[in-house]
């Protein structure tokens, strides 16, 4: 059995009170490590170190932060089986996937906010006042407190950490306490090039992340999580005036119209859908279609999903794992089993059997046709690899679906009228539109929501701004 332990102060320590969780693999449903289920005492302590950690850390230098985070890029890559392992075992991810579409772009982050450490940029300095010079000054916040959550467990720490360290802040970061162990291990990696306590990660339960947000010392916090997450961090963090950032759930919804290449739509939606077993707020699960091409779109995404495999970790065939844990097992197939009598399950529908995984946390790849606007799974964030499909008569049915959800993260729109994709794009309220695309992500570019999907910028300068405060300083220039 792994023991994972806090790190607190560029050291491993275990919780104070020596209480633990167990991590389950959820491709096997069983546990195989422990981690440390910390208490306001083990918070204190990583707020101690981190606010002590950014009176040097906070003066470095763009170009000495840019070195670090370069450094942790090129470990991180070095190391890149290591971590993979770590992941799959914690998640029931595919191996082979999640060593090909995770872990590249997750150094990239950490390559390009070492740039972008180098390059922000303020106002012109100037006389805007007679006898007076005005310049603008962007510095870092100090102490961020971090939550990440267990759909990608690493990657989004690196997407907190990296433009957090960037602008020169230093970090107290809990993970999801199902999914702890590759921060913990990134962490301890980091540690090789950053000061003792700049980053500091904290493992634990909900009561441990109330602890975070609840300390004085952070002047941030950073969550990607649940809306009912985000909605109690935003109120708790209110109590002393915390800014927030938030990244939280997602109903996408895939407009295709009947002029789209539906075989290729199809394919790409299933994928975008499927990918990680649907757990993304991002996921290309909510399908809207023209009348004209409702029939043929339905039957080729049933295809899809027959043709789809998910498995165990190490199954070099599959597309997507397990769950992540039985809750959420339980979920998606409740949503399924309580869909109305004018749904139609086209393909899959249920638990699927996994030789190897006969404890794990596996769902088949689903597809519901026949839905309505203002059916539960039209409307809830599901989670996991069930695509819905609903018809619209025209355009304006469209954008009136596509919008008419409480979410507003990200869409897509499949249509070979270059006219149309640009009306739909602005009218999409979504802080993401992809066309004839669905899913990808470069560094260079933000992304963050609008609604109850929150507000703030992961990714890009956008999110390294987030990061940091704005000062103005005036000087009288007059004899």
């Amino acid at each position: 059995m792994q023991t994972l332990r806090n790190f607190i102060g560029g050291a491993s320590v275990d919780a104070a009170s020596g209480a633990t969780l167990p991590v389950v693999n959820p491709a096997t449903g069983a546990a195989y490590a422990t981690s440390p289920a910390s208490g306001p005492e083990d918070v204190d302590r990583a707020m101690t170190a981190a606010a002590s950690a950014f009176e040097t850390w906070g003066s470095t230098t763009p170009k000495e932060r840019q070195e670090a985070l370069l450094r942790i890029a090129q470990a991180l890559e070095d190391r890149a089986e290591e971590f993979v392992r770590a992941e799959c075992d914690n998640t029931g991810k595919p191996i082979g996937l999640t060593a090909e579409e995770e872990l590249p772009p997750a150094v990239d982050e950490l390559r390009f906010f070492a740039g972008a450490a180098r390059v922000l940029e303020g106002r012109s300095a100037g006389e805007y006042l007679a006898d007076h010079t005005s310049w603008i000054r962007r510095e870092p916040i100090g102490v961020v407190a971090q939550v990440t959550p267990w759909n990608y467990p690493l990657m989004m720490a690196i997407w907190k950490v990296a433009p957090a360290l960037a602008a020169g802040n230093t970090i107290v970061l809990k993970p999801s306490d199902t999914t702890p162990a590759s921060t913990v291990l990134l962490a301890e990696l980091a540690a090789e090039f950053l000061p003792p306590g700049v980053l500091n990660v904290v493992c634990g339960d909900r009561d441990t992340g109330r602890a975070l947000i609840e300390h004085p010392t952070p002047q941030l916090v950073a969550i990607t999580g649940s809306v009912r997450a985000g909605t109690e961090v935003a109120g708790t963090a209110a109590a002393g005036l915390k800014r927030v950032h938030l990244e939280l759930g997602g109903k996408a919804p895939v407009v295709v119209f009947d002029d789209a290449d539906i075989a290729s739509a199809a394919e790409a939606i299933a994928t975008a859908g499927y990918f990680n077993a649907g757990q993304d707020c991002t996921a290309a699960t909510r399908v809207l279609v023209a009348e004209g091409a409702y029939d043929d779109l339905v039957a080729a995404l049933a295809e899809q999903a027959r043709s789809t495999r998910t498995g165990m970790p190490d199954d070099p065939d599959v597309l997507y794992g397990a769950l992540n844990n039985p809750d959420q097992l339980a979920r998606v197939a409740g949503m399924v089993d309580r869909l109305p009598d004018h749904a139609t399950i086209e393909a899959g529908g249920g638990r699927a059997s996994v030789a190897g995984g006969e404890g794990g946390y596996f769902f088949e790849p689903t597809v519901v046709s026949g839905l309505r606007q203002d059916d539960e799974i039209s409307q809830t964030e599901v989670f996991g690899p069930v695509i819905t499909v609903q018809r619209f008569a025209d355009e304006a049915e469209a954008l009136r679906s596509a919008n008419g959800v409480q979410y507003g993260l990200s869409s897509s729109v499949w249509t070979t009228d270059h006219a149309r994709a640009l009306r739909m794009s602005n009218k999409l309220d979504f802080g993401v539109v992809w066309i004839n695309t669905h899913i990808p992500f470069v560094s260079e570019m933000p992304h963050g929501g609008f609604k109850s999907s929150g507000y703030g910028k992961d990714l890009s300068m956008y999110g390294l701004e987030d990061y940091t405060r704005i000062k103005h300083v005036m000087s009288y220039t007059g004899e």
